[in-house]
């Protein structure tokens, strides 16, 4: 990191605890990074780098979220974190779309005692309308997995089956779509895979929308920003957050 860089996150850091703001990151802090169904890894790179340059230490997961059900793949993160994170003083984490949903079903049944804050970008907190298809399709079904059919709206899907957040998380929810199926199949204002109703959660220490679609939140700058903000300071930078949208959108 730069000398600039590195001033400018130590600085944001500073400016934090000397206004008083509860619990203000560590800049040597773990922050631990989940992707979403179909996706790995390399998808979470993006904001890694942007986490790294801030000062924290950056861990993105892989799991195999086409090929194993629900528990399995909690248990596949359990497994991980207790390897690379055990000593870390505190662990906080960023998530994608389905990757949110796998933390809150460890965290429902596996308390971590070193947990700092939660970034959730575009969660199917209350299931999604896609999901709800794939369920009903057996072509989609071996494409995606169990998992994905797991995501859907009803009382008995997997996020709607997880308690409320006892946990410090922040909502980041898109806007846009360049999905037009997907934004017929959900009746609100979306991102062409989840609605912005359903990102949110039950228990969330704060919320923003954002004019970004599904896939590219993962490569916005806004959402990077605002994601340093909340594990920084444990809120989003809403003076300067764009006010969500409603419709279908074609740019990214």
């Amino acid at each position: 990191m730069g000398f600039a860089k590195r001033a400018i996150a130590v600085a944001s850091i500073g400016i934090g605890l000397v206004l008083g703001l509860p619990g203000a990151a560590s800049a040597g802090d773990t922050v631990v990074l989940l992707h979403g169904l179909a996706r790995s890894d390399r998808s979470m790179r993006h904001l890694a780098s942007h986490l790294q340059e801030a000062g924290f230490q950056a861990h993105a997961i892989a799991y195999e979220s086409t090929e194993k059900e629900p528990a399995a793949l909690a248990l596949d993160l359990r497994r991980e974190l207790a390897r690379c994170c055990r000593d870390a003083e505190r662990v906080h984490f960023v998530t994608h779309s389905l990757g949110g949903v796998l933390l809150r079903a460890v965290l429902r049944d596996t308390p971590i005692p070193n947990l700092g804050r939660v970034v959730m970008l575009a969660p199917p907190n209350r299931g999604s309308e896609l999901a709800d298809v794939v369920s009903r399709s057996a072509t989609l079904r071996a494409a995606l997995g169990p998992t994905a059919a797991a995501l859907g709206t009803g009382p008995e899907s997997l996020p709607n089956r997880l308690p409320a957040a006892d946990f410090e998380v922040g909502v980041i929810a898109g806007t846009r779509t360049v999905n037009p199926l997907g934004s017929w199949l959900i009746p609100a204002a979306d991102d062409g895979t989840v609605s912005v109703a359903s990102t949110q959660l039950e228990g969330m220490a704060d919320f923003v929308a954002l004019p970004v679609t599904h896939t590219f939140i993962l490569r916005s700058r806004e959402a990077a920003r605002q994601t340093l903000a909340f594990l920084t300071l444990g809120r989003f930078d809403h003076p300067h957050a764009v006010k969500p949208r409603c419709g279908i959108f074609w740019t990214l």
